[in-house]
């Protein structure tokens, strides 16, 4: 399954640019990490599967207010 949100779509709740690539980044850490150590091999990429969860609304991003305008 291809998931290609839109940008704006996904910068909701005045959430910079900065805060989505580095919550993407620790949550595909964190499927990859987990997969490895359950031995399963997966089909999509960690960043996909975990960009998905953040536009489901699965995991919320919480940024200091002091950085959302970056």
């Amino acid at each position: 399954m291809k998931f290609n949100p839109s940008l704006q779509g996904v910068l909701t709740d005045h959430l910079s640019r900065y805060s989505l690539v580095i919550a993407t980044a620790k949550r595909a850490r964190e499927i990859s990490e987990a997969a490895e150590e359950n031995g399963e091999i997966l089909t999509e990429k960690t960043v996909s599967l975990a960009l998905e969860e953040i536009v489901e609304g699965k995991i919320k991003v919480i940024e200091p207010e002091e950085i959302r305008n970056i």
